[in-house]
């Protein structure tokens, strides 16, 4: 498995990489002969040790399993390619798919193929809005602050809806895991998204046991967050098991938040996790990172992301390795069953570009990816590195014909912000219900810089 993988700087630095590209092509083939089976029959981590691979073996579903078990790995990327697979047949498939198997076939597939093969997959994932339906795009508006500041935070959610971001979830990385702060923030966001009224749903991206006492101190918790890996000793350094998972999605489902639907857990992942650990068991990370998916799929979560550059070099060297991990990562979480959305994004000291993320998302887009990240002018200056911004997410719209999700669309078109086809509505007038926070604008577009605001948005 290591050595077929396209190459990747993680696994040099393990020391199971392929020694060069003849290797690769040997093993590569070794690989598209192995009976999809034998994944079930010699688990690449020991049952006994491992929490991930018994909830991996415990959870198959041999009837669903069934349309490809005949089949080798190189006969599972012809089938998954082929004009008789739709999205209905790959989500009955998907419970029966281990992340072992789809990792393997990703690692025999071209750039065409992971974007072909994903698109046929369809997750669909409901809160207060619906996320992942055909022809969807939706964005995670991050407004991030290095100093937690309220008003900071606050102009970075009015810039991002008035750029149509915010659908997929108003998401934010505190500066501090404290639980008093973590609290403020939570009901900040519910301030404004049940003032203005929007269809989207909050998060503050806490580690799982602050979500909980957070919870617990009445806190308006939308969605619980946590970063997550594929072997039960890499999500030990996160300190994090299956069972505090379960806790967590249980106190979020008490609060009986979301009414359009139950999904209240936010994944994040990313390859090279499990090695930077010390926990990856020998096996190569595009394989670990598929794991991870699994963990995922077992709690039903709204959204989950790979976070593809943000590891940095060490794991992903240069552009053409990001773009390569974060379309594999999306087909097997795709094909796993689990609402898979992507950070598009790069570490300052990684040997990528702008340019190379424009290529990325441009071909998750057209692979059915379910959200992006929208930032103000893409630079995070909380966590400091390079991702997606709210103008890229309009891009995408535009050049793919992809709308937000159904009832955030309805909103923006309500308020005055957006019209599918046309794109944002308002050039020298902001909409009627935002005036109250900056003012009027200038003729050429900004706005006045006599306009004041007592009252924060």
């Amino acid at each position: 498995m290591a050595a077929a993988s396209p190459r990747r700087s993680g696994d040099e630095l393990a020391g199971i990489a392929a020694a060069n590209a003849e290797e690769r092509a040997a093993a590569q083939m070794a690989l598209a002969e192995l009976p999809l089976t034998t994944f079930l029959e010699e688990p690449l981590i020991p049952y006994e040790e491992d929490e991930v691979t018994r909830l991996i073996l415990d959870r198959h579903d041999r009837q669903a399993f069934a349309p490809v078990a005949s089949l080798c790995v190189g006969e599972f990327r012809n089938w998954l390619l082929s004009d008789r697979v739709d999205s209905q047949s790959l989500k009955a498939l998907a419970p029966g798919l281990t992340p072992e198997m789809v990792a393997a076939v990703s690692k025999l597939m071209r750039v065409q193929d992971l974007v072909l093969a994903a698109r046929k997959c369809q997750v669909v994932t409901r809160f207060r809005n619906t996320i992942g339906l055909p022809g969807r795009l939706s964005t995670r508006l991050q407004p991030n602050h290095p100093t937690d500041d309220a008003s900071g935070i606050a102009a970075s959610i009015l810039d991002g809806l008035l750029y149509a971001s915010g659908d997929a979830v108003i998401g934010i990385n505190p500066a501090t895991d404290n639980t008093s702060t973590v609290v403020t923030l939570l009901k900040m966001l519910d301030e404004i998204i049940s003032r203005y009224e929007i269809p989207t749903q909050s998060c503050v991206l806490t580690h799982v046991t602050t979500a909980i006492e957070a919870i617990e101190r009445g806190a308006p918790t939308d969605l619980v967050f946590q970063s997550i890996a594929g072997t039960e000793a890499a999500n030990r350094g996160f300190g994090i098991d299956l069972a505090l998972l379960r806790e967590g999605r249980e106190a979020a489902l008490s609060l009986d938040r979301g009414p359009l639907g139950n999904n209240v857990m936010y994944f994040e992942t990313g390859q090279g996790s499990a090695l930077s650990a010390g926990a990856h068991h020998g096996l190569d990370q595009q394989t670990l990172e598929a794991r991870a998916y699994a963990v995922a799929r077992e709690f039903e979560p709204l959204l989950v992301n790979t976070v593809v550059g943000f590891i940095g070099p060490e794991y992903l060297f240069d552009g053409k390795q990001i773009i390569r991990a974060g379309l594999e990562d999306h087909f097997c979480g795709k094909l796993l069953g689990v609402p898979m959305g992507c950070d598009v994004c790069y570490t300052n000291h990684a040997e990528a570009d702008q340019d190379d993320m424009d290529m990325l998302m441009t071909l998750l887009g057209a692979a059915g990816c379910n959200y992006i990240m929208g930032i103000p002018g893409s630079d995070d200056i909380m966590l400091n590195y390079q991702t997606t911004s709210f103008h890229d997410a309009l891009y995408l719209r535009q050049v793919l014909g992809r709308r937000p999700a159904p009832e955030f669309e309805t909103w923006l078109e309500a308020s005055g912000i957006y019209r599918h086809g046309h794109g944002i509505a308002f050039e020298r007038e902001l909409p009627a219900r935002f005036q109250h926070v900056l003012g009027p604008m200038t003729p050429n577009g900004t706005v006045s810089e006599t306009s004041t605001s007592e009252t924060p948005p």
